[in-house]
Formats: structure tokens, sequence, C-alpha cells
């Protein structure tokens, strides 16, 4: 089972090589605009990827904790991690590359994106004040074939990707390959359960025709018995009659093989049964 919080804990796990690398996420985190002046997160993990990026880049941070519940000394505390952001401000999605721009949007989805695997589907979604904002992220996930929507909800513009393979690409681009194995495992094994449950599903509606028709026919054939009209019926039907009386449970094909003849025919003279019974 996909668990959000493990998706994130593999991410902040991943040490970028490269200086540009740790330059594009550390813009992707400081992308969201939940803090002005730097990272607020409830997650330890991504504060201490702020405070490495940070460091390794040399520019300085400062941590601290803040209650998010004022007043309240047992709740959750935010960490907020305050940096220079005048040091990232030559970085530009326009100039970078392919491999930058999977690390801006790893930030992006560790330091401000909130991820959902309920029993309604996959979802991720990050949420901002600027529609303009807004628009940009979704355009920047477009671009690395990531289809987003954008939506305002009490005020605010939130930008969600929801969809199998939507998700599974916004995973392998951030690089939660481990995230990425177990998705792809679930989904494969829902769908085999949903492919299953349609076949119980078909298979007991023939069922259910199957015995209704059954008794259809022979209730017409105990209603031309009982009037008299089936010893005086040409052969084939006499002989239908008599199988579905010894088989009353059985399906087409098995009267068919009883008698030798077709499937189509079995059913013809049924049918033929059923309509006679019904004329009077």
């Amino acid at each position: 089972m996909v668990i959000a919080s493990e998706i994130k804990g593999e991410l902040a796990r991943i040490q970028p090589a490269r200086a540009c690398d740790r330059r594009a996420e550390l813009a992707g985190l400081l992308a969201g605009d939940r803090m002005a002046g730097g990272v607020s997160t409830l997650g330890h993990a991504t504060a201490r990827v702020v405070l490495q990026l940070a460091a390794a880049l040399g520019i300085n941070a400062v941590a601290s904790r803040r209650s998010a519940v004022r007043g309240e000394p047992h709740a959750r505390h935010h960490l907020e991690v305050v940096l220079d952001r005048a040091a990232l401000r030559g970085w530009s999605w326009t100039d970078a590359a392919t491999c930058d721009r999977r690390a801006w949007l790893r930030g992006m989805l560790l330091g401000s994106g909130s991820i959902s695997f309920a029993a309604h589907g996959p979802h991720i979604e990050w949420v901002f004040r600027s529609r303009s904002r807004a628009a940009e992220l979704r355009r920047r996930l477009a671009s690395c074939e990531v289809r987003a929507s954008v939506v305002e909800r009490r005020g605010r513009f939130v930008v969600y990707v929801k969809g199998n393979e939507e998700i599974a690409t916004l995973l392998r681009l951030t690089g939660a390959n481990r995230a990425l194995l177990d998705f792809e495992t679930m989904r494969v094994g829902r769908d085999v359960q949903n492919r299953l449950t349609r076949l119980l599903n078909a298979e007991a509606a023939n069922l259910d025709r199957t015995v209704r028709a059954a008794e259809r026919q022979l209730t017409a054939i105990r209603t031309l018995q009982a009037e008299g009209r089936l010893e005086g019926l040409p052969l084939a039907l006499r002989e239908a009659a008599g199988a579905r009386r010894l088989q009353p449970d059985a399906d087409l094909d098995t009267l068919a093989d009883t008698l030798g003849v077709s499937r189509s025919a079995v059913n013809h003279r049924l049918r033929r049964l059923v309509e006679l019974a019904a004329e009077g």
C-alpha cells in the first residue's frame, strides 16, 4: 500500500549530486507560498532537506519552531526555515535543464504538495493565494507531460493532479522510484480485482437469466402437457421439452450436447414451446 508520508520520506532521502540540482530543488521548496521568507512545514524531513541544501550552496538559513495552534502547548509545531531568497533569484525554469526541472518538481512536491491515496483515487495538490502562480505551476507540469487542473476553493487556487497515469508520471519525474513501484503494484492489483468483480457480476447475471428462462420454459411445458397439446407437437419440440424437464438447471450448451444439435436450434425450440403455451 502506498502511504503519502513514505513518499515524502523517500524524496527527502534523495541527495542531489550536482550543485545545479541542489539549487533547483531548493528553489522548488521555496516556491510554495505558505511562508514568504522561507519554508514552513510540519515535516521534520522537509525542514532538514532545506537546511542541508542551503548549507551545501553556502546560503545562510535559520530554523525555528512555531505552534500550529496558538496557545496550545501540546499542538504539533510548524518548523520554519528562513533563508535569503535573493541567493536563488538567478534560477529560471525557462533556462533550466531537464534534470533541474525534475529537481524543482521534487522540491515543490516535498515542500508544499499534499498527497492523498484515498478510496476515490490518488490525488496530489498545491494551494496558492494567487491565480497566476497556480496557472504557472500548471504550465510547468504540462511541459513535463503531467496534466493538472486549477480550481478555486475558499478563496484559494488549487492545482491538482489526479489519475493513475498522471500520478505515476509525477512520481517518476521526482525520483520516487520505490513509491512508483508500490503504486504500480497497487494499481495492477486493483485492476485485477475490478476485472474479477466484473466477470463475477457478469457470470451471476448470466446464471440469473438462465434460471429465469428455464423456469419460463418448464412452466410452458407443464401448460402444454396439462392441455394435452404436448404429444401433438413435432418430434423436435417434444425432444427439447423432454431434455429440459430432465435437466431443469442446464444451460443451452448442455442441452445442445444432449440433443446433438446446435445451441441456436435448442434456443429456437424452447422459445417456440413458450410461444405455443402463451397462444393457448
